[in-house]
């Protein structure tokens, strides 16, 4: 058996696309929905992934600033950028790229981003909404994840979702997001770490089962239950002499084994990387929409 491979880009641009009437009847009221994403350093990932929100965002018809800030910023310029972004009213979305370099309190920086321009959905204004089920910007990658999920005819309902990961960026989210009393939620959730004993006894029992870990190859062929769906998070940056770049980007998942084992499988890159996205233009078309309430 050969896994299914779950397509983030057809998906993604059927997100996309969508989101085409909204845009329309924004230009239409002079609006055109703005995006600003704080950049700081040269993490090749991070960078990776602004160049394709860049590329999005012009395809669809958004504007997007990228304000690109060095290593040695002080937390006290990247704060007060934040707030001129906050009190620029040409701006809907900001976002503040993470991570950030070590002298930085990253809950300082993500605490002072306006709830509604937070088209991350890292606020714990947001996040308090979010676990609580109430209208809010929901981060984008666990988003992502579900829309994945839903539109590939795998939905979450009703299955046992194991996720192996409990960062404020995927863990935590997608799991308040899963076990929502909503289409797309009904779930039972586990959420592993590593403190977890016996791992992959628990991740052999999933129906479904997420990698957001951060370690390239981690989740291997013995880790996963026949004809599971595996949902690949992780965009690990490794050296690749034969890459133009000098570097590739490759998941959590040992794909190349696992597809023998798995029911359905996303690939790195191609996969959850592009719902982010995508899914962050929509939250972005949505703080535009509510901008003028």
């Amino acid at each position: 058996m050969t896994a299914e491979i779950i397509d983030g880009r057809i998906i993604s641009e059927q997100v996309l696309s969508e989101l085409a009437p909204r845009l329309s009847r924004l230009k239409e009221e002079g609006v055109v929905p703005s995006l600003a994403v704080v950049l700081v350093g040269e993490n090749p990932s991070s960078a990776s992934y602004v160049r394709s929100k860049e590329r999005a965002c012009e395809k669809v018809g958004i504007s997007s600033v990228v304000h690109r800030l060095p290593d040695s910023v002080k937390q006290k310029e990247l704060i007060d950028l934040v707030k001129r972004l906050n009190a620029d009213r040409g701006v809907h979305g900001i976002l503040v790229q993470l991570p950030l370099p070590n002298h930085i309190d990253e809950s300082s920086v993500i605490e002072t981003v306006l709830p509604a321009k937070d088209v991350d959905g890292f606020s714990p204004v947001n996040m308090g909404r979010l676990l609580a089920g109430q209208d809010c910007f929901a981060p984008c990658t666990p988003l992502g994840v579900i829309e994945l999920l839903n539109r590939s005819g795998h939905s979450p309902e009703g299955k046992y979702v194991v996720i192996i990961g409990r960062s404020n960026i995927v863990g935590k989210p997608l799991a308040a997001l899963l076990i929502q009393k909503k289409k797309g939620g009904n779930a039972t959730v586990t959420v592993c770490h590593s403190a977890t004993k016996n791992l992959a006894g628990i991740t052999k029992q999933a129906d479904i089962l997420v990698a957001a870990v951060g370690k390239p190859g981690f989740v291997t062929a013995d880790m996963v239950k026949h004809g599971c769906v595996v949902i690949d998070v992780g965009m690990n940056s490794i050296p690749d002499a034969s890459s133009k770049s000098g570097h590739r980007l490759i998941g959590d998942v040992d794909f190349e084994r696992v597809k023998n084992v798995a029911g359905a499988l996303t690939p790195v890159p191609g996969g959850v990387g592009l719902m982010t996205v995508a899914m962050l233009i929509s939250n972005t078309v949505k703080a535009a929409e509510n901008s003028g309430q």
